[in-house]
Parts: structure tokens; sequence; C-alpha cells
């Protein structure tokens, strides 16, 4: 395993003061933003894509300090139900496949998206619950008439580009949001499909990473890891349920927050995380997604940083020498 960085807590750095200050704290790969959410602002493919001297640069940026990307990534909802919403999303998706193409990155970082419950709506619609009926009708459509659909033109396109691995951040507020629906969709489109790995999302709605890391590696559909924490208020929780829509700001009144790794769970529940890992052969980037609101990212990253080289597993196994 690698340690990595999702960049866009050094977002307030230029590109090379960035991958410094990574590689002098022991960071071995970087997840880049190259559109959606993330944003540009280490990685604006319309400039690396029509500028080989500006691409040269970059790549020598990430070679002079021994950095390898793991993904690019251009979250976003390429399904929203306003079209030209949808279409940014769309063609900063597009451009990053494209990048990654002429990178030589194998992974492309993204969310499944979201549609709104009928083409009459404005807004995305997220089902939590099949009673009544309608919430169900939502799911046919947005499933086979939307979701689908634009997921198998998706996937044919990068896979005429080389890119075979497009990994979706299991994110409630999208249809792709748990364990079960990540299959789904992989079965309905194909095996290019797969995980952008988050526990902090799963912590939350009370499920097992190690049983979801489980499940999702008999299927080889692990194809990115985000280090990241959340720590449950039991107090909030108890009183409110997990189904918190309060500002993340609004930290002393939330059923939970994000945290930095060790901070909402210790060594030993992260420890058992990476090694059900390397049981289900993923042996790839172990990438630190910073959106602790508690601290600062500097130190949020710094603390994850020193939190995960105690943790990750970096050698490979080697021989059962004693059996």
């Amino acid at each position: 395993m690698k340690l990595g960085t999702f960049s866009v807590v050094l977002g307030g750095m230029p590109l090379s003061e960035a991958c410094e200050f990574l590689s002098q704290n022991g960071v071995q790969m970087i997840e880049i933003g190259c559109g959606g959410y993330p944003g540009k602002a280490h990685c604006d493919p319309d400039v690396l894509l029509n500028d080989e001297s500006k691409l040269a640069e970059f790549k020598q940026t990430l070679k002079d300090n021994n950095l390898e990307i793991s993904a690019l990534s251009s979250h976003g909802n390429m399904v929203h139900p306003v079209k030209a919403v949808a279409a940014k999303f769309d063609e900063d998706l597009t451009k990053a496949i494209l990048l990654a193409e002429k990178l030589g990155v194998p992974v492309v970082n993204t969310f499944s998206g979201c549609p709104g419950g009928s083409p009459l709506d404005k807004q995305p619609n997220w089902v939590t619950c099949p009673w009544p009926e309608d919430f169900t009708a939502i799911l046919d459509y947005q499933w086979n008439e939307v979701l689908i659909p634009y997921w198998k033109q998706k996937v044919a396109f990068a896979k005429e580009h080389g890119i075979h691995k497009i990994a979706l951040e299991l994110h409630p507020g999208f249809c792709v949001y748990n364990t079960s629906t990540l299959l789904r969709l992989r079965e309905a489109v194909g095996p290019e499909i797969g995980a952008n790995f988050d526990p902090s999302h799963l912590i939350w709605q009370g499920m097992d990473p190690c049983a979801c890391i489980r499940e999702l590696g008999k299927a080889g559909a692990i194809y990115h890891f985000h280090a990241k924490d959340t720590k449950i208020d039991t107090y909030n929780t108890a009183l409110n349920g997990v189904l918190d829509t309060g500002h993340y700001g609004e930290e002393i009144s939330r059923s939970w927050i994000f945290r930095s790794v060790g901070y909402g769970h210790g060594e030993e529940f992260w420890k058992a995380i990476i090694s059900e890992l390397r049981l289900v052969g993923y042996d790839y980037a172990i990438s630190i997604e910073h959106e602790d609101s508690l601290m600062s990212g500097k130190e949020g990253l710094l603390k994850a940083i020193q939190f995960l080289k105690n943790v990750l597993i970096y050698e490979d196994r080697g021989s059962m020498f004693w059996a």
C-alpha cells in the first residue's frame, strides 16, 4: 500500500509547494482534483490537454517530488435534472477521463449522481425509504431511465480511452451510497464501475467498513480508498438519529461530524480496515481526505499522515515461513 493525499486540502498552495510539502512528510501518492466539486486548483484539463509545455511542467513537478498520481477526481452530479448543470459536470468528467488517458493514470474518481424524481423535476431527489409507493416509482425512473443509460454511455467512452476503473464514492445524497447500490450499478453497466471506498460515509449510516470491504473485495470492486473518519455523537444520535441535515459547522448539535483519521476511531479500528483491504487484495493508495472542521487543514493532514504511518502495511507479505 502507499500513503496518499487528496490535494484539495492544499488548494491554497501552488502545485509545486503542495507536492514538496507532501513529499517531505512521507506521502507517496497524490489524488488530484481536476473538475466538479474538487475544483481545478492544481490541475486544469483545459490547460494540460492543450499545452504540451504546461503538461511537461506538471509531470516534472510530480517526478521531482517522487509522487505518483493515484487518481484524477472530478466529483459531480452528471445526471442532475437541470440539463445545463448536468452538462457542466459531465464535461468535467469527460476531460478528467481524457487527461487520465494522457497521463497514464488508471483511476478516475467521481460520484454516481442523483437525478430528479421525474422528468419534470428541477432538483435531485434522494430516496431513503420504499413507501409510500411514490418513492419506489422514483427509484425505478432514476435507475432505469437515467442512471444506468448514462453510465453505460460514459463507461463505453472511458474504455475507448483506456480507462477501465471509474471509482464511485459511496455517498448519501447520490444513487450509489452503499454496498448494494454500488454492486447494482456495476452489474448493470460493467466491471469498469468500482468503489472509491470512503469509510466516513459508511460509519454514520451504521455500516461496518470491514464487512463492506469484504463484500466489495470479493467482486474485485475496490479501485481507490479515502482515509477519512467520522465521529458519532451518541447523545445527539439518541435524540435525532443519523439523518442529520444540520450545517456541518454546527458541530455541537450534529449527530455526527467528519474527523481526521484517529479522531473518530483509534488504531485498532483502522488497523482492522487496512488488514481487511490486504485480505481482499487491495494494494494501492490510502488517500487522506481532510474534512475535519475542528482543526486546520494543515494540522489535520499532518496528524493523519503520522497516524497512518503506524497503521499502513507497506511491504509485500512474503512467504509464510512458519506454515
